[in-house]
């Protein structure tokens, strides 16, 4: 155990602490969300974010290797002999005019953070590295998690290459094919629930709670420190400088409230001067926060959420029976576990929420694969939102923008052949049928 870390109940009026040593993933006395919180006089943090460029030159040393676990001072909860890695993070972030031009941006303004080079092809690796590290620590055997498909990808891969066992809960009929067969190749128990993403997030933490396994889902605050390492990457990306915007879907809510987390915690620190706002982006078949936020008008106001809100709104969504609708699969949820994290980092980096259509997303989807880089249907919500900010005039022509693409384009590749071959949008590229003849074919080349 070390005394670098400590576990923290966000709720204002409990503020229970607890070691890291131990297992959990609400706050036992208040079952409210907990935070890792770091005794920073205790941790070598460098006093430059750019002195950890210096492990680019030595990574043949594992840790240094891998793109969370090179910045390890900012997540010190685990010695370095627990530390689970695979390769995680080995990402880009790509400036891209292209789709710059698309949203009405200026050249050089608009990049795009890739997490689809992980080795599950999805930025959840980034948690599951540090989420499997503390199971390791912790002596766990066995694990579980609910999943709309990246989690259960991510979490299979990383289970067995640690000798972990676990068994991951899927809606009936909503998940990718591309997502479910990882979990299925990597050798997971797959259990399918009648029901949807948030039936089986209630479930899965009953049967945490009653066979002792280790939760793996964004609940579990360790998992979030992992994902506070795509900020530092698109830091190091921008020349250890941070940019005016972060860009990221919205669907569980553990990126939005690790981001805010990580600026948080480097502007604590006098690692960065400045804290970039933040834009998070919902489907419109699954908008709860940007409901919540934008017509509810909820607030993180120091931790003292107005509960009742949030507990009208779900009982709303019960009695009608809603579930939620999207194209884009790893958002298409409607009651988020991170929402109050998610609404302290809105605080944090006065950030901003937005809905966006199916048909914005594949339309965006397309442009971001026309111009370089496939991704899932819930990475292009980012640039269709984005689009939305730059007509608002929220978001300046010049000002410089990070867009989190979050998972791979094979992760769902029936909406992208859907897209094209059925011709559902402006920028369809369908395939063109045509004769076994030389000239018929030579005819139709452009």
């Amino acid at each position: 155990m070390t005394d670098r870390a400590y576990q923290k109940c966000i709720n204002p009026g409990c503020r229970a602490e607890f070691d890291c040593g131990e297992a959990l993933f609400k706050c036992p006395a208040c079952g409210e969300l907990l935070d890792i919180r770091y005794n920073w006089d205790k941790i070598k943090v460098p006093g430059k974010l750019n002195e950890f460029a210096k492990r680019w030159g030595t990574r043949d040393n594992r840790l240094d290797f891998s793109g969370v676990w090179r910045f390890r001072e900012l997540l010190s909860y685990c010695d370095d002999e627990h530390k689970v890695t695979i390769g995680e993070g080995q990402t880009i972030l790509q400036q891209n005019d292209a789709v710059a031009r698309y949203v009405d941006m200026g050249a050089g303004c608009l990049h795009l953070q890739y997490e689809g080079l992980n080795p599950s092809g999805s930025f959840k690796d980034n948690g599951m590295t540090a989420a499997f590290s503390h199971a390791k620590m912790v002596g766990a055997t066995s694990s579980a998690c609910a999943s709309t498909g990246n989690t259960s990808a991510s979490v299979a891969l990383y289970a067995h290459s640690c000798g972990v066992k676990c068994t991951v809960f899927i809606g009936s009929g909503r998940i990718a094919f591309g997502k479910l067969s990882q979990a299925m190749d990597y050798g997971a128990q797959t259990i399918q629930i009648l029901g949807d993403f948030d039936d089986c997030m209630r479930q899965v933490q009953a049967v945490c709670t009653k066979l002792g396994l280790y939760l793996l889902n964004s609940l579990n605050p360790f998992r979030l420190e992992g994902q506070k390492a795509i900020m530092y990457r698109i830091i190091e990306g921008l020349g250890w400088d941070v940019p005016d915007w972060i860009v990221v879907p919205g669907g569980n809510l553990g990126n939005s409230s690790a981001f805010g987390k990580a600026f948080s915690e480097l502007k604590e620190l006098g690692l960065i001067e400045r804290i970039p706002r933040l834009a998070i982006i919902n489907a419109t078949g699954a908008e709860t926060l940007n409901d919540l936020v934008n017509n509810k008008k909820l607030r993180w106001n120091e931790g003292n959420v107005e509960q009742a809100i949030i507990d009208d709104y779900y009982a709303d969504l019960t009695a009608r029976n809603f579930s939620p609708h999207t194209c884009a699969s790893a958002i298409e949820i409607s009651r988020p576990v991170n929402l109050k994290k998610c609404l302290r980092a809105i605080d944090v980096c006065d950030g901003v929420v937005r809905a966006v259509t199916d048909e914005e997303i594949v339309d965006a989807k397309a442009i971001i694969g026309k111009y370089g880089l496939g991704c899932e249907p819930a990475s292009a919500a980012t640039i269709a939102g984005l689009r939305h900010l730059r007509a608002e005039g929220l978001i300046g022509a010049d000002q410089r923008v990070a867009c989190v693409l979050t998972g791979h384009a094979l992760k769902d590749p029936d909406v992208t052949v859907n897209y094209h071959k059925k011709k559902q949008g402006e920028f369809s590229n369908a395939p063109v049928e045509a004769p076994n003849d030389l000239d018929a074919l030579i005819k139709l080349i452009r």
